[in-house]
């Protein structure tokens, strides 16, 4: 699947994404309302449809996966809490510090293997004030991202999800599970999504990376916990009126976009194959689970990303000697070819 105006092949990210001529065909026929006042039935299908994909109560359609992140962070959590999660974390490493700025909460870094965490390191990062002698904060929140970005596209097996969930109970904390490329992660496992997801207590699922949406992302959870989500979106100023034109593009890409992501994957994997043969890349290949390849060069990366650039070929540096290729519904079998032959005739020979 191409329908890119674009002659440059662009694995920067997945969310470089553009919504094909079937998805821009349903947005333009959806059915809208005033989401603000309830009443957008595309909204409300979207929700309640992932709601229930999700094994959840109820559901709440916001902008972005970031607000996802954000909205569930603030309700889970009071100023003066604290936030475990993997070292690597999207909320931690991208969100511009909402977690502080938003929630007032503090963060405990876990060393995870790959972006992955155990359930004995969140044991052992959870931090209780009470019997402190008021000297910690109150850890009442542990996050998990799958697939976790940083480490590779890295997925969390099962068992470990579900010893982390449990670990989280035991210490008196909910739980939150970054699913922004969730879909990915259950392409890769064999995981129902429902399954994977059911001992935390909520998750943001984003529509506009692999699955190929403009915009938007879905928080799920209890129903009271989306009842008081909402309230933190309107504050965050996230209430709009006829967003059933976004969400009809997401529908559309759980209709369309979901079973296709094992194609993306196994590009990935023939990217990162093919670099890993020449000398001037090295790829740890156990990362190369789902749609990406973190990369590292001999070669500044930045001398990389010109080269490639100049071949009408764009990627983004993540490092000094490191670049990443994410793989999604534009990249072709022919975009692959492309790449690995334009990286074969600069960097064939060991210099």
């Amino acid at each position: 699947m191409r329908e890119h105006p674009s002659t440059r092949v662009d694995f920067r990210s997945d969310t470089v994404t553009q919504p094909t001529a079937a998805m821009r065909k349903t947005m333009a026929v959806a059915p809208v309302g005033d989401d603000v006042l309830g009443d957008d039935p595309t909204v409300i299908a979207l929700q309640e449809r992932v709601a229930t994909m999700f094994g959840k109560e109820a559901g709440l359609f916001v902008a972005s996966g970031t607000m996802a992140n954000a909205i569930a962070l603030r309700t889970h959590t009071v100023p003066g809490d604290e936030i475990v999660c993997d070292k690597t974390a999207h909320i931690y490493r991208y969100e511009g510090g909402g977690y502080a700025a938003l929630c007032g909460a503090s963060v405990a870094l876990v060393d995870g293997e790959k972006g992955l965490m155990t359930a004995k390191q969140v044991r052992n990062a959870v931090r209780k004030a009470e019997g402190s002698g008021s000297h910690y904060p109150n850890g009442s929140l542990v996050c998990v991202e799958n697939t976790s970005n940083l480490g590779g596209g890295t997925c969390y097996d099962l068992n470990t999800l579900d010893d982390i969930a449990s670990a989280a109970r035991e210490m008196g904390c909910a739980t939150h599970l970054d699913g922004a490329r969730i879909f990915n992660a259950a392409a890769a496992t064999g995981v129902d999504v429902a399954r994977m997801c059911a001992g935390y207590d909520s998750v943001s699922i984003c529509f506009s990376k692999g699955l190929g949406a403009p915009v938007g992302s879905v928080l799920v959870g209890s129903r009271n916990f989306i009842q008081n989500a909402h309230r933190w979106r309107k504050m965050f100023g996230g209430g709009w009126r006829q967003a059933g034109l976004l969400a009809a593009a997401c529908a559309h890409a759980l209709d369309h976009h979901v079973e296709r992501l094992a194609d993306d994957h196994a590009r990935a994997r023939t990217i990162a194959e093919g670099l890993n043969r020449l000398p001037e890349f090295t790829v740890d290949m156990a990362t190369v689970q789902t749609n990406m390849v973190y990369v590292d060069c001999r070669s500044p990366a930045k001398d990389i990303v010109a080269n490639l650039a100049a071949h009408g070929i764009d990627v983004l540096d993540t490092g000094a000697h490191r670049v990443r290729f994410v793989v999604h519904l534009h990249i072709t079998d022919e975009d692959v070819t492309r790449l690995l032959s334009v990286c074969s005739s600069q960097w064939s020979i060991e210099t």
